[in-house]
């Protein structure tokens, strides 16, 4: 095997091992990018959660406000149109509680559905690295053995050799 062949084999190496590199460092993206839609989602709970809390607030100040004006115009509390108004309202709350909770967990599902597809992708583009270094390995090697002609002097060129001889697969001779 010459120089030639030395050099083909040194760039194969090369190239398989930037390959693998370039398919671990694009796993290693697609991770972290699932991790931070992980992180997205746990922020939308905590954020719902603080939401609610901001919105109770403003309705007992709305509860307040409320009986403070029925109780001004004359009407007594936990009775009739009080009453049916009290009770409005708690069911407007209560709705929009869960409105809010679902759209949180919508939104949460986005995000880890976001983190398994990323994840999904690394391990594609890990495969596809690998995939590559096969390539790599099998083109390298073809180039090398095509560079010592197989060991006989002759290249095989499917039937006919280069000479006009034909290629005898028992003897990996020519036969004239």
């Amino acid at each position: 095997m010459g120089w030639q062949a030395a050099v083909v084999g040194a760039l194969g190496v090369a190239q398989y091992k930037q390959q693998g590199r370039i398919g671990k460092f694009n796993e290693s993206v697609n991770e972290r990018n699932a991790q931070v839609a992980e992180a997205e989602a746990a922020q939308i709970e905590k954020k719902t959660e603080f939401d609610i809390a901001r919105f109770n607030n403003s309705y007992e100040k709305l509860k307040g406000q409320v009986e403070v004006n029925l109780s001004k115009s004359g009407v007594v509390s936990g009775q009739g149109t009080a009453y049916r108004i009290a009770a409005a309202n708690a069911r407007e709350k209560y709705m929009q509680e869960n409105i809010m909770r679902y759209n949180s967990k919508v939104a949460q599902s986005k995000k880890i559905e976001e983190a398994n597809f990323a994840r999904i992708t690394g391990a594609m583009n890990r495969q596809q690295a690998k995939l590559a270094q096969l390539q790599t390995v099998a083109s390298t090697s073809t180039s090398i053995l095509n560079m010592s002609n197989f060991g006989s002097g002759k290249k095989y060129t499917g039937g006919m050799q280069s000479d006009g001889n034909y290629y005898d697969p028992y003897n990996m001779g020519t036969t004239e």
